[in-house]
């Protein structure tokens, strides 16, 4: 008998291919589910399923596998568990419940309370325990203040020069003796300025050199015939200097201890090309020689001079060292900006403009400035000039323009602006309006 081929497909009970298409898995993509191409039947009961399809919850192996695969995931990271296994699971964790005994507590015994006490609250009344936060700032405290220390001697080879750090080892020399230590370039002989001290690590250049010894006699003659040979080697050189024709000036002749090196200074004003004159120095003094050019700053410290005050200038009497000083300095004292006037011999300027820098600064912070508007006892008023150190001021008062300023002490004063340029700018503004009227 012919088959009607307008027959819809029925599923049989072995499970055949020809059950519905709609029935298949959402993510069935070959004909069949398992090994033995038998699709799985939504109608089917669950127990019914194979290990592969409960292991990918419901769909056929093949395709569950592929869709593992496919997004990364393996089967033992994908699993997910059924209803069945879940209700077993329950069931189990019931048993469990059901064989524990709650046994009395004995009388000795403690016992743990089941519910929790409330924090107790505290009131606005009742100060809190500070002693841990005290303790933890003492210690923080005594971190910033305590620093690792190392133990120095203090030594200077110019009679005003830097004074350097060196590791005296377990010697004890004390301020004002000579000694030889181990310096860049060799061994140097010095005197000693800063006895056995301690010094914070961060002040000291590394590496720490040691000292040598302590400056024997022979060590001071053999200093004090180093300083005759380097007088004479500094008319040598300026003769060498003049005979080749160079525009430098030389300043100074030093020295190594050992006399392994022999070191020129001079300065000029541009580059000088000094290679022959070394060649013809090294065959005159058959050592190292070599030349280097300094400042104008320190060509006056090692020469020295009479300053515009009428004594030794500063920088070769006092200081060690070099400070940076700025026009502004001389402007906040009120001293004239003529350069002949602020400029030392160097021709730069003075390095006392830097001594009341600070005061000056701090005082000229206190006072009102030039053309703040200020109440005084007698009314609102307009300062006209200052005096930072004595603090005082002349106050023009508001609608006596005529008369002349009245002297007032900065504590006598409360600043009410201090728009210097509101009051200039105002008669500029007042011109050009009236040109625009016009």
């Amino acid at each position: 008998m012919e088959e009607n081929k307008n027959q819809a497909p029925v599923a049989g009970k072995d499970g055949s291919q020809n059950a519905k298409r709609r029935h298949r898995p959402r993510h069935h993509h070959g004909k069949g589910g398992d090994k033995n191409q038998n699709p799985v039947v939504s109608g089917a009961p669950k127990e019914r399923a194979t290990e592969g399809q409960k292991q990918n919850n419901g769909r056929p192996s093949g395709s569950g596998g592929r869709h593992n695969r496919r997004h990364g995931r393996g089967r033992e990271e994908s699993r997910l568990y059924s209803p069945y296994e879940l209700s077993k699971s329950e069931q189990e964790l019931k048993d469990l419940r059901a064989q524990i005994v709650v046994q009395p507590a004995k009388e000795n015994e403690a016992t743990i309370p089941l519910v929790e006490e409330p924090a107790p609250v505290l009131s606005l009344d009742t100060e809190p325990d500070t002693t841990l936060l005290d303790e933890f700032e003492r210690r923080e405290a005594e971190k910033e203040t305590v620093e690792e220390t190392v133990e120095v001697i203090g030594v200077r080879f110019r009679s005003v020069g830097k004074v350097y750090y060196f590791d005296p080892g377990d010697k004890k020399i004390p301020a004002g003796q000579f000694a030889i230590v181990e310096t860049a370039r060799g061994p140097e002989f010095g005197e000693v300025v800063l006895g056995n001290a301690k010094v914070a690590k961060s002040r000291i250049v590394s590496p720490l050199r040691p000292l040598l010894r302590v400056a024997t006699k022979e060590d001071i003659a053999h200093n004090e015939e180093n300083a005759k040979k380097e007088a004479e080697a500094l008319e040598i050189c300026r003769a060498k200097i003049a005979k080749h024709e160079l525009e430098m000036k030389l300043i100074d002749v030093q020295y190594a201890f050992d006399n392994s090196k022999l070191l020129f200074y001079f300065s000029s004003e541009g580059r000088v090309d000094f290679r022959e004159l070394v060649k013809d120095l090294a065959s005159t003094f058959h050592t190292r020689i070599e030349l280097r050019q300094i400042g104008i700053r320190d060509e006056a410290k090692l020469l020295g001079g009479i300053g515009a005050c009428g004594r030794l200038l500063c920088c070769s009497t006092f200081l060690p060292d070099f400070a940076q000083v700025s026009i502004k300095m001389a402007k906040e004292q009120n001293l004239s900006l003529n350069s002949t006037k602020i400029s030392g011999v160097c021709g730069r300027l003075m390095c006392c403009l830097r001594y009341e820098s600070d005061t000056y600064a701090e005082e000229i912070r206190k006072t009102p400035p030039v053309d703040a508007t200020v109440e005084t006892p007698d009314g609102v008023g307009r300062v006209v000039s200052s005096a930072p150190l004595s603090g005082k001021l002349k106050v023009l008062l508001s609608g006596s323009e005529d008369a002349p300023p009245k002297d007032y002490h900065r504590d006598q004063v409360t600043v009410l602006s201090t728009d210097k340029r509101k009051g200039r700018e105002q008669k500029p503004a007042e011109e050009k309006e009236n040109a625009q009227g016009e």
